[in-house]
């Protein structure tokens, strides 16, 4: 018997479906894609053919391990070191530069994100490079996280293992400096290199991006290439607006040729480098979502039409022998009530939410008088806009206020542990951490910052101890329901990236 063909109904459907929960578009023109990915997807599902798993797909919650399935079979994976050259040799000779001499006296840090990183061959170029063009690198606080949907080319990434394919525009020294031939004639990332970058899951067309609790904010450098072609043009409006914002001031965006339309690059001037163009986040430009269709345009009219003169003096005219009754009076609109102005904190929220945190920070800084102490939530805000800005140490300093105001209040701790933690301090910030801890026994977050602290560290027994306690206290909550302090992390999310992590470290 013939494997059924998906019906076009049902492709229909389910291109829908999953461009809403991944972001992926399948138009007509690609569902010959559809169908070999889902034939893949079928036999790991267990169904005879993929016009039966389509069945069951459409019929059924998509849940976060069949995103995971079907990532592995409809994402591409081809990817090597230094892909687009020119766009390294442009971060190489200008934009790594530049940020070096303007971090040099004032924290050393740097901080890159790989979205959609695929087998990891991108991320670890990007730490081959820093190691290349910072001769103090050892000196410097440097994060380069890594991300992608797909949990398979994670796990492959996290072994740092690749065939002679990856290497195929690599020169036969950069093999020989950064990598250790394996016993089956592989090439194994050196340790120096690998210990750079950290792997995560996520979702860029459903995940909440910027934030602290997933390390998504602050970022000088974000690649994002090769990917939002595949989206459709909402989700990748809506991803390259979260990318925007999860960059520090002056941040720069590289995405690949085929992507850099006005449309999606709107928040950014690009600049052009020889062989490559790079976006570099406007600070200066405000923008704010919209907030629904713009009003077709039409020509007012004027006060003394004859249209307007007709509806006050007409009267209606009567039937003979009808007695005669005055018009209806016109009815009066009623007086538009002025809405009170926003408080300052409220005025600085609404900043805060549309990425705009240079003025939500201005805003809160002008209400502060000598005499009117700003109270913890205003503290709050203030120093999570300063840490999405890149200005830890400011962010800091404003936590310490925050603590001094309310040293029993556990999410003060938190924020203070998270923004010590990307300042490089980690032991004070597990000092923090434990502290909120102490104060908030079920605070999940601390508890899975606390297992990140100790796999950084290769503290294995340590990391499962953290990772467990937050496993249960996560089984006492609904998949659905947000965690305190997380910027939109569900309880059910946490649990996926918390077993994602552990079976990467058993890998290891």
């Amino acid at each position: 018997m013939q494997p059924r063909v998906v019906p076009e109904i049902q492709r229909s459907l389910l291109s829908e479906f999953i461009a809403e929960r991944m972001g992926l578009h399948f138009p007509s023109e690609r569902w010959g894609d559809l169908q070999r990915g889902l034939a893949g997807a079928a036999e790991e599902f267990g169904f005879e053919d993929a016009a039966a798993c389509a069945d069951w797909l459409v019929s059924e919650p998509l849940t976060k391990t069949r995103i995971q399935v079907l990532a592995s079979h409809l994402t591409v994976g081809e990817t090597y070191f230094f892909r687009e050259k020119k766009t390294f040799e442009a971060l190489a000779a200008s934009v790594v530069p530049d940020l070096v001499r303007s971090r040099r006296g004032c924290g050393r840090r740097l901080r890159i994100w790989s979205a959609a990183c695929c087998t990891g061959e991108e991320a670890y170029s990007l730490a081959i490079l820093l190691h290349q063009i910072i001769p103090d690198l050892a000196d410097w606080h440097v994060t380069i996280l890594a991300t992608d949907i797909n949990e398979r080319f994670l796990q492959k990434a996290a072994t740092g293992v690749y065939g002679e394919w990856s290497f195929r525009e690599s020169p036969a020294w950069f093999k020989e400096r950064y990598f250790q031939r394996t016993a089956n004639g592989r090439h194994a990332i050196v340790p120096e290199i690998k210990k750079l970058v950290t792997f995560m899951h996520l979702n860029l067309a459903e995940d909440v991006y910027p934030s602290l609790a997933s390390d998504t904010n602050g970022m000088d450098v974000i690649f994002c290439r090769n990917v939002l072609m595949y989206f459709t043009p909402t989700q990748a409006r809506k991803a390259a607006g979260n990318l925007r914002r999860a960059l520090a001031e002056d941040g720069w965006l590289a995405v690949s040729p085929s992507e850099g339309s006005q449309a999606l690059c709107s928040g950014f001037v690009p600049v052009n480098f020889p062989g490559a163009i790079l976006y570099q986040k406007d600070h200066a430009k405000i923008r704010s979502e919209p907030t629904g269709k713009p009003t077709p345009f039409h020509e007012a009219t004027p006060l003394t039409s004859p249209l307007l003169e007709a509806r006050w003096s007409w009267t209606p005219q009567m039937p003979a022998g009808l007695p005669m009754e005055p018009p209806p009076a016109w009815p009066m609109e009623e007086p538009v009530q002025a809405e009170p102005p926003l408080t300052p904190c409220a005025a600085a929220t609404s900043l805060f939410a549309q990425g705009r945190y240079a003025e939500a920070v201005e805003t809160l800084l002008r209400s502060f008088t000598e005499h009117d102490a700003p109270n913890p939530p205003a503290l709050s805000l203030l120093a999570r806009a300063l840490a999405n800005q890149g200005k830890l140490a400011e962010a800091r300093a404003w936590c310490d206020r925050w603590v001094a105001a309310d040293k029993l209040d556990a999410s003060g701790h938190y924020l203070r542990a998270i923004v010590l933690q990307e300042m490089g301090d980690n032991e004070q910030a597990r000092g923090s951490f434990q502290r909120a801890i102490y104060l908030q026994p079920d605070f999940v977050l601390a508890h899975f910052a606390l297992g990140n602290l100790a796999c950084g560290h290769r503290k294995s027994e340590e990391a499962e101890k953290h990772f467990g306690n937050a496993f249960h206290l996560l089984r006492g909550r609904q998949p659905d329901d947000l965690l305190p302090e997380s910027d939109g992390l569900t309880a059910g999310r946490l649990t996926e990236i918390i077993s994602s992590i552990v079976a990467r470290e058993t890998m290891r």
